[in-house]
């Protein structure tokens, strides 16, 4: 395809989007049915621990030692998204790899409480389970963020983020990109 470069890989989108619909499926299953709110947290579990291996093994753009940067690399990059002068990045950008950081602990955190509490030590203990329920509410509100930020992004660069992590293409960069 002239033009586009060829990004996201499948494993990196298959994970996205199964950590996206088993996250959703445990938010809605919650009060409903315990069983498949237990399986979504078990999908998710097992598709944190893929991407783990894949972010060191993987390909390029996939991998953590290429969007995981610095926390004051991470805080001027913020700065030049409020004065409108972030660089558009073919991989993640800094604040969106600070974003996969954050979403990927607290949904391991979730997960890890989720499974503590029907464990004989810990089933019924209060605190773990408003800790559970705790982490649900975060975690929701880093999607929120996520989304945002995409929408800010896919905006500004002129650019479907949403399309490209289904397709895996994006636009190849120019002078002022960050390959």
């Amino acid at each position: 395809m002239s033009g586009l470069v060829k990004v996201w890989d499948p494993v990196v989108r298959l994970f996205h989007w199964g950590l996206a619909l088993s996250f959703a499926i445990a938010w809605l299953s919650a009060d409903h049915s315990k069983a498949l709110h237990h399986w979504a947290g078990y999908a998710a579990s097992g598709l944190i621990v893929m991407r783990l291996v894949w972010g060191l093994l993987g390909t390029r753009y996939a991998r953590f030692s290429q969007f995981i940067r610095h926390p004051t690399t991470v805080l001027a990059y913020l700065r030049d998204i409020v004065v409108g002068r972030e660089s558009r990045y073919l991989g993640h950008n800094p604040a969106g790899g600070a974003m996969i950081v954050a979403l990927i602990l607290t949904m391991s955190a979730l997960a890890l409480s989720g499974w503590l509490t029907q464990t004989d030590q810990f089933f019924g203990v209060g605190w773990l389970e408003d800790g559970h329920r705790l982490l649900a509410k975060l975690l929701l509100v880093l999607v929120g963020l996520h989304l945002a930020g995409v929408a800010l992004a896919s905006l500004r660069h002129r650019e479907n983020l949403p399309l490209a992590m289904i397709t895996g293409w994006k636009r190849e960069t120019g002078p002022e990109d960050v390959a």
